[in-house]
């Protein structure tokens, strides 16, 4: 047999009783199960999948009658993969939901292992506390919670307010080390001046005294507001990338990396008619369409998947999946995806390209 052919071996009677004896002390023959444990190419259960806001927003708002904020800790409608169903996950390392905290109403304050992000959806006049420092939210707004920090949400405003989060919790999930506290009180006391954090990191200034950790960025929000602005500029003075339209990722301002140690995050803008390229990496990722309608295309011939997106549509694209954008008007795109842990492990890929010639 030549190297790269399918590796056969032929079962005997004595092997099968030799492998009936072996599973009795807790052992397996890696030769069975290595084609499915090495394989040429990813192979994930997650699917592609869009969900439309304007259908779930109903949804969502009907749960605000049957349970409050307080009560459910986190009044969160989980956006489960339909490959992945019973897992809580929207692509195998990444949790995500839409929260609704109503006019009045507290989530109450508690800390876990896993990190947090918020992006926001739909209204004003809420925050997020996050160790006693209050951030008030905005649409378009990217919020982080690190790891193990005490956070609080409040809405002073009217009507509803949503967002959604992201967690890394199915990657923490998968090592063991999920931790949870709630805090005695309904609120971490603030001890911190509102939106500090962003006048200390968040305008390429640092207090001299500062020391990074590494792991924990000190900046806590990116407002839409100087996003925007910022895309803006590149589209008049920068090249268009086949694949991204023109796309820039949050970072720790201390550390030039991630926002999040283990989910990057990325807002995109594709010009109006703009087609991408074909493009694949290995990072799941979580879009959110700030603005604009389109279609993002999945495979082709009979694999071939086609959404419609709109404003404040959620989708999930999931590892080493060819996809493409087709913009019918300006779009901006938020996305979250687990690329900084494979980066970081020296694992991530991209593959850019024809997808039928491939």
């Amino acid at each position: 047999m030549r190297r790269g052919e399918k590796k056969t071996f032929q079962s005997t009677p004595e092997l099968d009783r030799y492998h009936e004896r072996i599973a009795a002390y807790h052992l397996a023959p890696l030769w069975q199960r290595l084609g499915s444990l090495l394989t040429p190419e990813p192979r994930v259960a997650s699917k592609p999948q869009l969900w439309h806001y304007d259908g779930l927003r109903e949804l969502l708002l009907e749960s605000a009658g049957l349970i409050s904020a307080e009560e459910a800790e986190r009044r969160v409608l989980i956006l489960e993969n339909p490959g992945l169903p019973g897992t809580s996950a929207i692509t195998e390392t990444l949790f995500a939901g839409l929260q609704l905290v109503m006019p009045g109403e507290i989530a109450p304050s508690h800390r876990h292992s896993p990190a947090a992000l918020r992006f926001i959806l739909e209204g004003e006049g809420a925050y997020t506390a996050v160790n006693g420092e209050k951030l008030p939210m905005h649409p378009g707004d990217f919020i982080v919670t690190p790891s193990w920090c005490w956070h609080d949400h409040g809405h002073h405003g009217s009507g509803p307010f949503v967002w959604l989060d992201v967690l890394d919790l199915p990657q923490v999930r998968n090592t063991g080390a999920i931790f949870f506290e709630e805090y005695p009180d309904l609120r971490y006391p603030e001890s911190r001046p509102p939106e500090d954090s962003f006048y200390r990191y968040g305008v390429n200034m640092v207090p001299v005294e500062h020391r990074t950790s590494g792991t924990k960025s000190p900046l806590l929000s990116y407002p839409y507001e100087r996003t925007r602005k910022a895309l803006e500029n590149l589209k008049q003075h920068s090249p268009i990338d086949p694949c991204h339209g023109l796309r820039m990722e949050f970072i720790d301002p201390t550390t030039g990396r991630a926002a999040i140690p283990t989910i990057s995050t990325f807002i995109q803008l594709l010009p109006t008619s703009f087609e991408s390229d074909d493009y694949r990496s290995t990072d799941g990722t979580v879009f959110c369409v700030v603005e604009g309608t389109g279609t993002i295309k999945f495979g082709s011939g009979s694999n071939h998947i086609e959404f419609r997106y709109a404003p404040r549509d959620i989708f999930a694209v999931p590892c080493w999946q060819f996809h493409r954008f087709a913009a019918d008007e300006e779009t901006v795109l938020f996305s979250a995806s687990d690329q900084a842990t494979q980066t970081q492990l020296g694992l991530w890929r991209e593959q850019r390209g024809d997808y039928a010639a491939i």
